[in-house]
């Protein structure tokens, strides 16, 4: 740079810019292109300037579960306490929940889907989420009615919660009647709910607007117990938007809700559809050509699966 320049270089920017910049990127970069630029940037991305948002949502759909429980116990160290957003699935243990909940103090938003998390480490941990907003559950199918009430009980701040089921996930529960109670009877403050595929009735829905009188938005696609008479639900509640229970799909969107929950194998035997399989995310690291190299500091990257350096 010319001396007097108004210009400052890249390496000269404080880790906070940095942080707000790197987060844009993908999270193989992050670790694995951007330590390898200076040792600022290294700097910048071993602190938890990167971290207060973490979303690696994609990449741990098809990801091994003791690798994804090393990269959440890796990423949400270096966010240092300061994590205000989690995006993660398959999370397939009670105690890699409890780590996140240890380090939940500032965590405002958590989706977890598809997790095998349980009713009893809910029912321990849900005061350690104090501070959540949002939340989403979804196809979480150990979670029940204890969860819900502990959810609703120590996470008064809680405006938003999604706990869709698969339709093949919850055939087997005769209702979902006293999981809608408790969140009817626990979470007032709601104004975002999504029920998707629930086995419940009218007197459900009414129970949950009773009990969440500030509800702006309510899914109940696939609920098909619930029977509503729309007009008069629009006189009652006039700022309230409900989707479903009718669900109308063409093949795009069943196939869609199939990948929310099922991969391709569970459907192995049927042949009412033909879809090709979808890329793994894992396959887009078996470019040759990828010139990535494996940051080698205190935390070695092979193990998750990312290429060596060419």
């Amino acid at each position: 740079m010319e001396e007097g320049s108004e210009f400052r270089q890249w390496d000269e920017l404080i880790p906070d810019a940095l942080g707000l910049i790197f987060k844009k990127l993908p999270l193989e970069d992050i670790i694995t292109v951007i330590p390898r630029v200076c040792k600022a940037w290294g700097k910048a991305v071993q602190g938890p300037y990167c971290w207060q948002e973490i979303d690696i949502d994609e990449w741990s759909i098809d990801c091994q579960p003791e690798k994804l429980d090393r990269m959440l116990r890796l990423l949400i160290t270096r966010s240092s306490g300061s994590l205000r957003k989690l995006h993660v699935s398959c999370v397939n243990n009670d105690e890699i929940f409890a780590f996140i909940a240890e380090n939940a103090g500032s965590l405002q938003k958590l989706i977890m889907r598809r997790s095998e998390i349980s009713d009893s480490i809910v029912e321990q941990l849900a005061g350690k989420f104090s501070r959540i907003t949002s939340l989403d559950l979804s196809y979480c199918c150990r979670i029940s009615t204890h969860a819900l009430e502990a959810i609703g009980k120590n996470c008064k701040l809680l405006s938003s919660l999604s706990w869709n089921m698969h339709p093949l996930g919850s055939a087997y529960k005769p209702s979902h009647a006293e999981e809608a109670h408790a969140i009817a009877q626990t979470m007032p403050k709601l104004k975002q709910l999504e029920l998707a595929y629930l086995r419940i009735n009218v007197d459900s829905v009414f129970d949950i607007l009773s009990g969440c009188p500030d509800l702006q938005f309510l899914d109940l696609r696939g609920c098909w117990d619930v029977h509503l008479d729309k007009k008069s639900l629009e006189k009652r509640h006039p700022k309230l938007e409900i989707l479903g229970p009718q669900v109308v799909m063409g093949a795009f969107e069943r196939r869609a809700y199939f990948d929310d929950y099922y991969s391709d194998s569970d459907f192995s035997d049927y042949d009412y559809m033909d879809y090709s399989d979808d890329e793994s995310f894992d396959g887009m690291w078996d470019d040759e050509d990828l010139e990535l190299r494996i940051y080698q500091g205190s935390d070695n990257m092979y193990e998750f699966g990312w290429p060596p350096s060419p």
